[in-house]
């Protein structure tokens, strides 16, 4: 998560609470404590009306308020459209995050009442639901940085055991896929979830490095692309 939206989602959460304390609100955001402190003294040193301090616990005083977002209606519908997908693709919590952010969004506007997001007329069919249950662990691989193990079946049925380091999801016609840096054919590969049994994630951690990485898979697949 960048530092800009971990600010953002750390003060929308002080409004919604009383006295916070710094373990819970690192608890939230799933960083540390310090990272926490550190935070709200950047946000303290800003201007921001925050009483309070480590080991007691923070207030944001009444009052403060972010300004109203404003956006134009092509970003109004591009916004409904990809809301709408999302809380279709069956991932739970997915569609749990977006129905919130939909409200989040539709309080922030300077005129809610002219322009709603939940009457844009976009509308997203829901996916196959089979590999949904793996998703959310899936996101979590790749938000952690943690190796992810598998058994998967190639095109004949033939098993084989898998420890991979996820990096992307992707959503196509045929279903949903992710690509990992996988230890055993030690390269990128990219994994149907259809194709996929008995995923869970390890203890292990693994670096962002330019050789393993998404930065590095995603210049591959630029470099492997046709020119058009």
């Amino acid at each position: 998560m960048r530092r800009a939206e971990r600010l953002f989602r750390l003060v929308n959460e002080m409004r919604s609470r009383g006295i916070s304390r710094a373990r819970d609100l690192a608890e939230h955001l799933e960083v540390s404590v310090s990272t926490i402190c550190r935070d709200i003294a950047h946000l303290q040193a800003s201007g921001l009306p925050i009483d309070g301090e480590a080991g007691v616990g923070y207030l944001l005083r009444p009052g403060f308020d972010l300004p109203n977002v404003t956006f134009t209606h092509d970003q109004v519908d591009a916004l409904a459209l990809g809301l709408s997908f999302v809380e279709r693709t069956g991932d739970p919590a997915l569609a749990a995050a977006a129905r919130e952010a939909r409200a989040k969004i539709q309080a922030g506007m300077p005129r809610p009442e002219e322009r709603r997001l939940a009457d844009a007329p976009y509308f997203s069919l829901a996916g196959r639901a089979g590999a949904m249950a793996d998703l959310a662990l899936l996101r979590r691989a790749i938000r952690q940085r943690r190796v992810a193990r598998f058994d998967c079946r190639d095109g004949q049925g033939k098993r084989t055991g898998r420890r991979v380091r996820p990096l992307v999801i992707w959503n196509l016609p045929d279903g949903w896929m992710f690509s990992a840096w996988c230890e055993l054919r030690e390269d990128f590969r990219t994994f149907r979830l259809d194709r996929m049994e008995n995923l869970g994630l390890t203890g292990e951690r693994f670096a962002e490095d330019e050789a393993t990485g998404l930065r590095a898979f995603m210049e591959l697949k630029r470099c492997e692309a046709p020119e058009q």
